[in-house]
């Protein structure tokens, strides 16, 4: 029988923007082919800075990252966009000033060549953008723009993709539609790591869950399990997204 190895493999990670500071505290974190993860945790837990430690954007103190078995611990953005890891940060995620179709071109810029291939990829998942590849980015909604800025992540055909807060600052119905569409990504065959505010409904769509809280991943397991917990609920869930 053989083992699979992991998309993602975070271990021990210790991290922190400050020196002598860490947010991580001896994480971990796994994520194998076409799951959907899910961090939850109060504010302060280190989710974030999770996601930007596996993005090059924090200082790693100690421990290591794998990408399909390959350590990618400390490398910047631009050479983990090439090896396929791909980041949709919660604001400033657009190009306001390009149109959307510019904005996804972006995403392309170490592929051009497959746009055409790629651009049917992600207009099947989100229809609606491509009649709109003209518009500005900058005249969209907060949603739309979400779409906008998750199809440009998707461009470069990525092995992971980092997804912070999907539904944050959105209206409930645009909030539903976020995570019906990172289901619909994931679906399609992405592995998916997610933070979410939002933790019932992260935990409803998501395969897998972790429960940070200062910077520790203090409960692991299915998202179904996590949302029965006994614990959970009373440390967490009752605080978090209803």
């Amino acid at each position: 029988m053989t083992t699979q190895t992991p998309v993602v493999y975070a271990e021990h990670l210790d991290a922190g923007y400050l020196p002598g500071i860490n947010i991580l505290n001896d994480c971990s974190l796994v994520a194998n082919q076409g799951e959907l993860i899910g961090i939850i945790g109060p504010n302060g837990a280190g989710k974030s800075t999770l996601l930007k430690s596996i993005f090059g954007q924090v200082n790693i103190r100690s421990g290591k990252i794998w990408l399909n078995g390959e350590d990618i611990t400390g490398l910047k953005a631009n050479k983990l966009v090439s090896k396929g890891v791909a980041f949709v940060p919660q604001t400033n995620n657009v190009f306001p000033s390009l149109t959307i179709e510019e904005n996804l071109q972006m995403g392309m810029y170490q592929d051009s060549k497959r746009f055409e291939e790629r651009l049917e990829f992600v207009t099947g998942i989100f229809a609606e953008l491509g009649k709109r590849l003209k518009q500005r980015a900058g005249s969209l909604s907060g949603g739309e723009r979400q779409m906008v800025a998750m199809s440009r992540a998707l461009m470069m055909d990525p092995a992971v993709l980092l997804l912070d807060e999907p539904s944050a600052g959105l209206s409930p119905a645009r909030q539903d539609e976020a995570f019906i569409r990172v289901s619909e990504i994931n679906k399609a065959g992405v592995t998916t790591i997610m933070v979410e505010q939002n933790a019932r409904r992260c935990l409803q769509i998501c395969d897998r869950g972790y429960v940070l809280d200062q910077g520790k991943d203090a409960y692991t397991g299915s998202g179904r399990d996590l949302l029965n917990d006994p614990k959970v609920i009373g440390l967490y869930l009752g605080t978090l997204g209803a």
